[in-house]
């Protein structure tokens, strides 16, 4: 450990322990009172200047290993787990979640004041005559609060974010204002305005930024454009989902298959097993055994594979995900064909047995939910590709 002496000379010391990435570091600080009888900061004991560029008083990290750890969290996202790791393991820095914790948040307001600084601001927009502003919203968890952030997209920066309690228009217009605000005071005209298709946004925006442009975001634009092509993909989505059925009898029948008890050739080859007095003689009904168990595993492992194939179908019928672009009923049209050309990879092998007779009946259920979608699927990409949508 290094020993360091900073400041000016005085009848008090102190000393503390800091953690730079290199090698743990003790300040001995010699601390001090203001000179000036009329300051009203003369009865408190100041720590001194020198010691702010190492760490700040009362820190136990410096100031490496506190950007360190903000980057990793904001920059990479890494967890607090990870960081703590990081800096036992390759620094040898130990320190607890919740101290981790508080250096984190302690960064976070230090980058959020330094985003918010207004000089900074108006250097960043020195070169910049008009203002482009969108707003945002993020809704963590159903029944949250729902974060707005405000950016301008020519400087691409964050202006502010607020959480509202609700979307109304009380609400939206306190935020609209003070993006109002921030441009008066940056003196640069607001251009345009991109926002959602909420009620609250469009009419606060004309009633604050009157005369200025106000757009709909790329997709809620081409949700607009989209509407025939995503009704006849709705209909393909529920005519599929209506057609690939049998699925569930299939799946009873395996599970029932497999709560089914040992076959008889094993049991009966363990009795006799009981029976045998020489153990030369055993060595045949040993063999058997074995052959037999190999059997059932392998019984057992192609009913698996049924059930995996079955598990994925169920999970493609229950993705109801995609946007304009790639709409939900397509998506699981092209899954459910990858699905159908692996099962029918499968059963070019041609194994025997009732489970390749499961799998071709899959294989049949699958088949007749794709050909029922591609009329209105065919129907819903040449709407598309009129609208240019794909």
């Amino acid at each position: 450990m290094t020993s360091v002496a900073v400041g000016c000379t005085s009848a008090t010391t102190g000393s503390a322990t800091s953690n730079p990435l290199e090698h743990p570091l003790e300040l001995c600080c010699r601390l001090a009172h203001c000179p000036d009888p009329a300051c009203s900061s003369r009865p408190h004991t100041l720590s001194p200047a020198a010691e702010l560029p190492i760490a700040l008083p009362g820190w136990l990290l410096g100031w490496d290993v506190f950007a360190f750890s903000g980057h990793r969290r904001f920059a990479r996202h890494g967890s607090i787990p990870l960081i703590r790791n990081e800096l036992r393991g390759s620094y040898r820095i130990a320190l607890s979640p919740d101290a981790i914790s508080v250096y984190l948040q302690r960064y976070q307001t230090m980058l959020a004041a330094r985003q918010q600084d207004f000089d900074r601001l108006q250097q960043a927009y020195q070169g910049i005559d008009r203002v482009d502003l969108a707003s945002a919203g993020l809704q963590p968890e159903k029944g949250d609060e729902t974060l707005y952030a405000v950016r301008e997209r020519k400087a691409k920066r964050v202006w502010f974010a607020e959480a509202l309690l609700s979307s109304n228009e009380d609400e939206v217009r306190r935020l609209l204002v003070r993006a109002k605000e921030m441009g008066a005071q940056l003196g640069k005209p607001i251009r345009l305005w991109m926002s959602d298709e909420q009620d609250a946004f469009v009419k606060g925006i004309a009633a604050e930024f009157s005369g200025v442009p106000h757009r709909y975001g790329g997709n809620h634009f081409l949700r607009d454009l989209a509407k025939p092509t995503l009704a006849s993909d709705s209909h393909a989505n529920v005519q599929m989902r209506k057609k690939v059925c049998g699925l569930c009898a299939i799946e009873r029948e395996v599970i029932q298959q497999q709560k089914q008890p040992t076959p008889g050739p094993i049991a009966e080859q363990e009795q006799d097993e009981d029976i045998v007095a020489d153990p030369g003689a055993a060595t045949a009904p040993a063999v058997g055994r074995a052959s037999e168990v190999a059997v059932e595993t392998a019984v057992e492992g192609s009913r698996g594979v049924v059930l995996d194939y079955r598990a994925a179908v169920r999970g493609i019928l229950n993705d109801d995900q995609g946007g304009a672009l790639h709409p939900p009923g397509l998506r699981m049209a092209e899954a459910l064909t990858e699905v159908r050309e692996s099962l029918q990879r499968n059963l070019d092998v041609n194994e025997p047995g009732v489970e390749h007779g499961q799998r071709e009946r899959l294989a049949e259920c699958i088949a007749r939910g794709l050909e029922e979608g591609k009329a209105d699927q065919r129907e819903g990409k040449e709407q598309g590709k009129e609208h240019g949508v794909r």
